[in-house]
């Protein structure tokens, strides 16, 4: 059977570009694939087809022959096919179909390169994180605090090189500096990463003796940390360069400090806003009068309680607050009124209550109203 026009086998123009010739390629190999097609029996022939087209193809001096000249520019062996009857080895696979699945896999599987075009032997260190609990006080004001994070840091004897002396590592003879390796197994090309130098793409022949060869130390570090005013709990702070060490000289990770606001006894706060629930006794409520109550910056503010306020009730407080982080403006303190009931009542505290409950119906309008609303509702009911 006469071979199909290469151009024909892959479904471009004659004159396509290199990348779409390429896509088109990619597009065949997908499609036909035996793998995918174990039902098709011609699927393994039309694969090859296309494969040879594609090795042809895309050499641009293959190209120009086969443009000029056809099939039989090839004849003798001289083709990508490995043969007038365009066989499929082993070559044809790593020639065609393995730049293919380079570019769909090769991001993934850490991309192509030559020597040190694979992983960089200094790999950047691992990002720390540290929780820090602070008072109310010290979110109002911010705080300075200091804190001990163990970790690791540049090994000094090697300056983080790994290697004795502070000498630079030498390119890994087995991946020449890929830091992977490929193994062809039938129709696929397998990547793993080079057992020599466990991906770095460089060795160390001499280790430096205080690390080992890692380029860092295990060390617990003091650093000062600024806590500004108005953080909340769940605020992270970033300090840029403070986590791990990085791997024979390469960056550090970064330190994460997230904070924890402790509850406080007096305060509960609401975002910028604080709320402080101030017991009034009975006839302070029902008379009026002052009420002193703390601020959170350590001062005091009277607050008058208005003739007859009730349990619940709320005073604002302008600029009493928390700050804003990094700016924005300072929130509000919201007093709210807890009317408590008398306990442990003398004989005369009693006979006075007993004496003003005879004549306070008609002074508590909330109550005379919800017991209208129920007669209301049972007379319905018999109704």
């Amino acid at each position: 059977m006469a071979k199909r026009d290469f151009y024909e086998v892959l479904g471009i123009a004659k004159g396509a570009s290199a990348e779409e010739i390429k896509k088109a390629y990619r597009k065949k190999a997908k499609e036909l694939h035996p793998d995918r097609n174990q039902d098709n029996p011609d699927a393994e022939a039309q694969f090859k087809e296309a494969n040879e087209a594609y090795d042809v193809l895309k050499d641009a001096d293959k190209k120009a022959a086969y443009d000029r000249f056809g099939h039989a520019a090839f004849e003798g062996g001289m083709g990508g096919g490995g043969g007038p009857r365009g066989g499929f080895g082993q070559g044809d696979f790593g020639s065609a179909f393995s730049d293919v699945f380079e570019d769909l896999f090769g991001d993934f599987m850490g991309g192509r390169g030559g020597p040190g075009g694979g992983r960089s032997r200094a790999a950047r260190g691992s990002d720390l994180r540290y929780n820090m609990r602070v008072t109310l006080e010290e979110a109002f004001t911010g705080a300075q605090k200091t804190i001990t994070v163990p970790g690791s840091t540049q090994c000094s004897s090697c300056n983080g090189t790994g290697a004795e002396g502070g000498a630079e590592p030498q390119t890994c003879p087995t991946c020449s500096g890929m830091g992977k390796v490929r193994a062809q197994n039938g129709f696929f090309t397998v990547e793993r990463t080079c057992p020599t130098c466990g991906g770095q793409g460089q060795v160390v022949k001499n280790p430096c003796r205080a690390c080992h060869g890692a380029g860092r130390v295990e060390k617990e570090r003091t650093l000062s940390v600024n806590i500004p005013a108005g953080v909340e709990t769940g605020t992270r702070i970033r300090l840029a360069g403070e986590g791990e060490a990085g791997m024979r000289g390469g960056p550090s990770g970064d330190l994460y400090i997230f904070i924890e606001v402790r509850e406080h006894a007096i305060f509960q706060r609401e975002g910028v806003n604080l709320y402080c629930r101030v017991p009034v006794s009975m006839a302070s409520a029902a008379l009026g009068g002052e009420v002193e109550v703390p601020t959170i910056d350590g001062g005091r503010s009277r607050v008058k309680i208005p003739v007859g306020s009730q349990s619940g009730r709320q005073m604002r407080l302008r600029a009493k607050g928390m700050p804003a982080l990094r700016g924005g403006g300072v929130g509000d303190m919201v007093i709210e009124l807890a009317v408590e009931t008398p306990v442990n009542l003398t004989t005369r505290q009693k006979e006075l209550l007993r004496e003003f409950e005879k004549i306070e119906a008609e002074n508590n309008p909330e109550g005379a109203s919800f017991f209208k609303k129920v007669k209301s509702f049972w007379d319905g009911m018999k109704g």
